[in-house]
């Protein structure tokens, strides 16, 4: 039901209609924000019928990529960063967010991403604008895993590590890829192909533009991308290097979970998931 309508000039300034292409704010009987997504389209009750024809195209809903747990250093806290990430979410639909309890680190949230940088803009207005001290445990990303009792096409996604099963119940367990792309001076280029080589990607073909500038292409698993890449990457290029990605496809990889143990505890929240080969 539309409660009023009108336009931003800045202010909300009243009118009896919005035409088509025209910009302003519909106030609505809304009470939960999740009945309302970026990119849906409007139309009159009386043509509910044909919705799917007026319907504008290309939008799609936001997947969540990396994830991590959110929780707070001051134990009185929780009750503020939920309030602080349901505000954050009011202009942000792209963030996932459900409760999570730590032995060790108390109650939190469970946080999706669409990436890194989404994550730390999230952390960092958190501190800002609600005066938050987060601990954030290591991010991670969704993996899609094949049960040895489920059906062929049956695969169950998990977006930590304390929900990977065990070992002995697994088959197969798939990654998010992405395809990326480094635009850097061209004299860094031996010091790139080491990093991408290191952290398991695959090169593809490198283009020339300018007199000194060169774009790499390359498709890497998004978990290497998580922690340091970054980092190494702006390191190595004396801070020139940019990174774009878009994720591509699942491919088969061979992870376990590494636990961490304080003071003989185990801490569910500390816990990761890394290849097999690099677990010792």
């Amino acid at each position: 039901e539309t409660l009023e309508v009108g336009y931003l000039k800045p202010n909300f300034i009243k009118t009896d209609s919005l035409f088509f292409g025209e910009i302003g704010y519909i106030i609505t009987g809304f009470k939960d924000l999740s009945s309302c997504r970026v990119g849906d389209t409007i139309i009159n009750f009386k043509d509910k019928e044909k919705a799917n024809e007026l319907k504008l195209a290309g939008y799609k809903e936001a997947i969540p990529m990396v994830f991590a747990g959110f929780f707070c250093k001051q134990e009185t806290e929780p009750k503020e960063l939920r309030e602080g990430l349901e505000k954050i979410k009011l202009t942000d639909a792209a963030i996932f967010f459900e409760p999570e309890n730590s032995p060790a680190l108390g109650p939190g949230f469970r946080c999706g991403f669409l990436g890194l940088l989404h994550l730390e803009i999230i952390q960092e207005r958190l501190h800002r604008e609600y005066d938050l001290e987060l601990i954030v445990t290591a991010p991670s990303v969704a993996y899609k895993i094949k049960l040895k009792s489920s059906d062929k096409k049956d695969l169950i996604m998990i977006h930590s590590s304390q929900e990977l099963p065990n070992q002995n119940e697994i088959e197969e367990i798939f990654e998010p890829w992405v395809k990326s792309s480094i635009i850097s001076p061209k004299e860094y280029l031996g010091n790139l192909m080491s990093l991408i080589t290191e952290k398991r990607g695959i090169y593809l073909n490198t283009e020339y533009f300018l007199s000194d500038r060169l774009i790499l292409y390359f498709e890497i698993p998004l978990s290497s991308l998580l922690t340091d890449f970054y980092d190494k990457l702006k390191s190595i290029s004396s801070g020139y290097g940019s990174l774009n990605y878009e994720l591509i496809d699942y491919k088969k990889c061979e992870v376990e979970r590494l636990d961490v143990l304080v003071a003989e505890e185990l801490v569910d929240s500390l816990s990761t998931i890394v290849y097999k080969d690099e677990v010792y």
